[in-house]
């Protein structure tokens, strides 16, 4: 009988999604891929011209899935389950990343200021069975904020790391009027259908 794998690798550098994993009890290993350097990036996330935004995060979501598990099995390390995961911003149809400076923070909060706009994230898991992905999207509104209120925000360290310009678990919490969908996919990996794909991949959960 083949035993029940109950560790993780996950190929994500976020703080956050780390946090949501213990929160459900899952075990992992760091199996993090090149975001810069000079052979650039293992995956790349720029934004393809024209691309939905349900389309790019899908797209990147697998696209690290593949590699990361590629990389396991080249290096010999032992089978588990790799889960990888892509969170972006978009209101109008644009798609907002994480802001360069404070110039471009303060311009996406001003954008997003007063109005809903989508938070979407895919996760996506591999094993050498099984490959599936999925994609949330909840609607976020932000109350309207002062010129005060986002020159402060913009004065931390918050928004430098974040699609978007913001998190939702951080001081950002003070500008949300209403969210529709799930909390922890706004956070960077929807906990009830992460934990719903881990076991249909095998994992076995608390």
């Amino acid at each position: 009988m083949k035993p029940v794998e109950r560790k993780i690798y996950l190929a994500s550098k976020s703080p956050r999604r780390r946090e949501l994993l213990r929160q459900i009890g899952v075990d992992f290993e760091l199996l993090l891929l090149r975001s810069d350097g000079p052979r650039g990036a293992d995956v790349t996330e720029e934004v393809l011209p024209d691309e939905p935004a349900e389309v790019y995060v899908r797209r990147v979501a697998n696209e690290k899935a593949d590699f990361a598990f590629d990389l396991s099995r080249r290096r010999h390390l032992r089978p588990r389950p790799v889960l990888t995961a892509d969170t972006t911003v978009a209101i109008d149809g644009a798609i907002l990343g994480k802001p360069a400076g404070k110039a471009e923070a303060e311009a996406m909060l001003n954008k997003l200021s007063g109005r809903t706009h989508q938070v979407l994230t895919t996760v996506a898991v591999r094993t050498h069975e099984f490959a599936d992905s999925f994609t949330q999207v909840s609607q976020v509104r932000f109350a309207q904020l002062r010129p005060a209120d986002i020159a402060a925000y913009c004065a931390t360290t918050e928004p430098y790391d974040k699609a978007g310009g913001y998190g939702i678990q951080g001081l950002a919490a003070m500008f949300i009027e209403h969210i529709e969908g799930s909390h922890s996919g706004i956070m960077g990996l929807p906990l009830f259908e992460t934990a719903d794909l881990l076991r249909r991949a095998g994992l076995r959960l608390p």
